[in-house]
């Protein structure tokens, strides 16, 4: 029978340990993949989208607890029931816009590109269109607007911004330039959401040279919507309701 070699038993004995520990480190190393500037967007929009759902759930958290405590009071009988629906209308009315409301915001002033163009040039980049009053809202409700108006129209859920040759109407009523769009909200967020390079705002500045004003306001007052509200084919969905 042969004898082993020691030797030659230690050294594969080594190579056998050292592939093992060789397959666990690789194992064990990250993968790093190379980050895109659209990888970064799209990360920073997710955290955005995010940060705007967590705000609104606080929102909700508060309006609930505030909803609680007054049920609690109603059941110690620490409040009147009459005064607890009287602030309940009154919150009603302030959120469909039956009540003129005032906080600090950001007025727009817009108008037409004044300057004279040459012979052939399309005047209708020189004109402020319907769609450029709507992208404009739009904006501003995504950076939190509480209350617009337009011209001192309240701006509703149901207020439609449709051209009618040189005006726009809102709320049924014409509208002429300039538009002084006046929203209530946080003035830093509005601002930057109508004027950060890149934004309809500054499009239509800047590369429209279209007339487009910027103001920040401590204090200004949205008016209430003046008209009635009238459903001829909505109804109220549910029991109890």
């Amino acid at each position: 029978m042969r004898k082993d070699n020691p030797k030659l038993i230690l050294m594969l004995f080594s190579i056998i340990i050292g592939v093992f520990i060789a397959t666990q480190v690789k194992m064990q190393l990250e993968i790093h993949s190379p980050v895109t500037l659209k990888a970064l967007q799209t990360t920073k929009a997710e955290i955005t989208a995010t940060n705007n759902e967590i705000s609104q759930l606080n929102k909700i958290i508060k309006m609930k607890e505030e909803e609680l405590q007054l049920l609690e009071s109603i059941a110690k009988g620490d409040d009147n029931i009459i005064d607890i629906f009287n602030l309940d209308i009154k919150t009603n009315k302030a959120h469909s816009g039956q009540t003129a409301l005032e906080g600090p915001g950001i007025i727009i002033t817009m108008y037409d590109n004044p300057e004279e163009r040459m012979p052939g040039f399309d005047i209708n980049n020189d004109i402020i269109h319907d769609v450029d009053i709507l992208n404009i809202l739009n904006d501003l409700k995504i950076a939190g607007a509480e209350a617009i108006s337009i011209n001192d129209e309240r701006v509703l859920s149901t207020s439609e911004i449709k051209c009618a040759g040189p005006t726009i109407r809102i709320n049924g009523r014409s509208s002429a330039t300039p538009f002084v769009i006046k929203a209530i909200g946080d003035p830093k967020l509005l601002y930057a959401s109508v004027d950060a390079p890149g934004t309809y705002g500054d499009i239509l500045k800047n590369l429209y040279n279209i007339g487009f004003e910027l103001e920040s306001a401590d204090s200004l007052i949205i008016p209430a919507y003046s008209r009635s509200f009238n459903f001829n084919y909505a109804k109220p969905y549910g029991k109890g309701d």
